[in-house]
């Protein structure tokens, strides 16, 4: 009876998508049916091709109609299919009742807005006005930045009806939201499944969660973006080797192909990449001027690598060499061609994704043993979404790379550490977990403070009790010390090897946008960099996606170095409004248990992720990117906070039912802003390599215009 209930829901969601695809987001094409369309082709004064198609230039690119005197509804401008695909800005002006004349945007009101169309996609050509009563005179402005000139136009049309539309994304999405809705919702019997008493139950729905999650991350990377460096018959076409099934190519320049080269000379016997610097670059006195050093390449005509580390007449790759040995080293041996980085940044998510889950069952059913399904899936989607891997996902480079396999290291080391405490033979899940937790110096150093979970694990174990000092205990304890001392020890001997110093990483050398060598350390640049990070609010329009950059204003007298931001992360990700709670859900968790390891590991996290952000400020920058090396800790620390409430709140009380109404609403924003994050048009992403295809994706968005 069960399943057919669920069968039953299923079919109604369905429906309902249905219709609301149908009825709602169609509702252009069933409030235009009846209108008496024009065509204005005889009135159009723009000169012909051979083809009876209307030619738009720089010089002649406005379109005016006179004396229309009736009600105009929309617009539909139907340009030749034929053209090269790309945006225009399309400027409508118009005199009706209520305006004798052409208006604009004053300091007291806002004009027709200009919109941008794609010259391939029949749904961006519709165009409505909101006019009032008659419409007299009619003015269209074609233009736009780097538009190539000719444009081609059919002809234009007053008062079409609207197509029905049916599209299959806006369904999936609805479908999707509508489910997550009806699963979430507040008397959901999902919050009475026992994560510990229905083990099968929820390892079910934690796979098919799991399944959902990898599928919307490969699909974010592989259908919208450039970078992917991945082409088959049917996917990027274009760059596929027809003797081959699957053909990789580099992408992103030379810059971005530092794993690459360095995989190269790896095979070679050498650690600095084969790429001679320029000789003005060696005979610089301080190579790491960027302002000297675009004056140098102005005048000899010969570029320096970006971004890379110059070290004694060298080219070095000072990212973590991790990513090198795993992905990059092994491929170009067994092929001989450059790995695709963003396939390793994919892997690397995935590994991610499972080791999140891994690590939150871990605790729903061995430590909170009231944590029900329902809570367990609702928090384990922002700690999958909302802690940067999308926006990494969103530019799947060598500068994600490292730190998505951090994370995942990081995940699955706490993970292992975590089962081998309960282990009657922990030997090897110690192993397992500090050689994940110890790989994550050779990625991205500052997150191995992660590392410091491990007091409070395993303190009580080995230094309370002493156990340390038996023969059993020692052996545990070397199997949790010994891989940090091994990979350090590779990790020291790989700096020694290139920079003549066991701890450098060479990040200093970097040839950037300042000098890293006279960096240093200043607490000024803390604040505006905390602010950014943690305090910032958002940015936001009236337009889809709605997000956008920050303004960034400091009172530091010096270089802050920084790209553009979104907004801080407790202001914008509402999920983490429970950690005011933190304490005293620490203090509930010391007071009704013998051991304080949870309290420790939440006090631990809460401490890191601070550190981490701190680190980031000094010794790199304010970046987007860089929120994943924190965020990720707060939400663990979120996440725990209301596993300890739920032990502690009374089930059937106002409280309880209070917090499940507003938790759900504080999870959803959460992800809206995450997903919305991932659509800002940026430099280098998919709205600057095919602005076409993204002003369609958005036009399916915005179903009202």
């Amino acid at each position: 009876m069960q399943l057919v209930h669920y069968v039953r829901v299923a079919i109604v969601l369905v429906l309902i998508s249905s219709a609301l695809e149908v009825f709602v987001f169609n509702f252009n094409h069933w409030t235009t049916l009846g209108l008496d369309c024009v065509n204005m082709k005889s009135q159009i004064g723009l000169l012909q091709n051979s083809d009876e198609q209307f030619v738009i230039s720089e010089a002649d690119n406005v379109i005016e109609f006179s004396n229309l005197n009736k009600e105009v509804r929309n617009i539909r401008l139907d340009f030749a299919d034929s053209q090269s695909a790309q945006n225009v800005d399309v400027k409508i002006e118009f005199t009706d009742s209520g305006h004798q004349t052409y208006f604009d945007s004053t300091e007291y009101s806002a004009g027709v807005p200009v919109r941008t169309i794609a010259t391939n996609d029949d749904d961006s050509e519709y165009l409505k006005l909101n006019t009032t009563g008659i419409t007299n005179n009619l003015r269209i402005e074609i233009a736009g930045e780097n538009i190539n000139y000719p444009i081609t136009l059919h002809t234009v049309y007053l008062n079409n009806t609207y197509p029905l539309r049916i599209s299959h994304l806006r369904f999936v999405l609805t479908l999707i939201l509508l489910t997550l809705v009806y699963m979430f919702r507040p008397r959901s019997t999902i919050y009475r499944i026992s994560m510990a008493d229905h083990p099968r139950t929820a390892k079910t729905c934690t796979a098919v969660a799991n399944i959902f999650e990898i599928v919307v991350i490969a699909s974010l990377l592989f259908t919208s973006n450039n970078l992917v460096g991945v082409a088959t018959r049917d996917y990027n076409s274009g760059s596929w080797n027809p003797t081959s099934l699957i053909t990789t190519y580099e992408v992103g320049g030379e810059n971005s192909q530092q794993y690459a080269m360095l995989a190269e000379a790896m095979a070679d016997g050498q650690l600095y990449l084969e790429v001679d610097p320029p000789d003005w670059l060696k005979g610089m006195d301080n190579p790491y001027d960027k302002g000297a050093r675009d004056e140098l390449q102005k005048a000899t005509g010969e570029e320096c690598l970006w971004d890379t580390a110059y070290y004694e007449g060298h080219y070095y790759v000072y990212f973590g060499v991790v990513p090198e040995v795993v992905f990059y080293l092994p491929y170009y041996l067994l092929t001989g061609g450059s790995f695709p980085t963003a396939m390793g940044v994919l892997i690397s998510a995935i590994a991610f994704i499972l080791g999140c889950t891994a690590l939150l069952d871990r605790f729903a059913r061995y430590h909170f043993k009231r944590v029900n399904l329902g809570l367990y899936l609702l928090l384990q989607l922002p700690l999958v979404f909302c802690c940067g891997i999308i926006y990494l996902v969103k530019f799947p480079t060598f500068y994600s790379l490292p730190i998505m396999m951090a994370l995942a290291f990081s995940m699955w080391g706490l993970y292992l550490w975590m089962r081998g405490r309960h282990a009657e033979h922990p030997w090897g899940w110690y192993l397992g977990g500090s050689l994940c937790m110890a790989l994550v110096v050779g990625c991205r150093p500052q997150l191995v403070l992660l590392s410091l979970v491990a007091i409070p694990l395993f303190w009580r174990r080995y230094i309370t009790k002493r156990k340390i000092l038996s023969k059993r205990g020692a052996a545990e304890f070397l199997c949790l010390i010994a891989p940090y001392l091994l990979v350090g020890a590779g990790i020291m001997w790989y700096n020694h090897a290139r920079f003549g110093s066991f701890t450098d990483f060479g990040s200093n050398y970097n040839l950037t946008t300042n000098d890293m060598t006279l960096r240093g350390w200043d607490l000024g640049r803390l604040p505006p960099a905390l602010f950014a990070f943690f305090f910032q609010s958002p940015s936001t329009t009236g337009v889809i996606p709605y997000l956008q950059p920050v303004q960034f204003d400091t009172t530091y007298m010096g270089q802050t170095i920084r790209e553009v931001t979104f907004g801080g992360i407790f202001a914008t990700l509402p999920v983490l409004w429970v950690l005011p709670f933190v304490l005293r859900a620490v203090r509930l968790r010391v007071g009704s248990r013998a051991t304080h390891t949870t309290a420790g590991v939440v006090l631990v996290l809460l401490a890191s992720g601070i550190l981490i952000a701190l680190m980031d400020a000094e010794m790199a920058g304010i970046l987007q990117r860089y929120f994943a090396d924190f965020t990720v800790l707060f939400l663990m620390v979120s996440v725990l906070t209301v596993f300890i409430l739920n032990e502690n709140l009374d089930h059937g009380g106002a409280g309880y039912e209070i917090a499940m109404k507003i938790l759900p609403v504080l999870v959803g924003v959460s992800l809206a802003y995450s997903f919305l994050l991932f659509l800002v048009p940026e430099t280098g992403w998919y709205s600057d390599a095919y602005p076409w295809a993204y002003t369609a994706l958005i036009h399916q968005l915005m179903f009202w215009t």
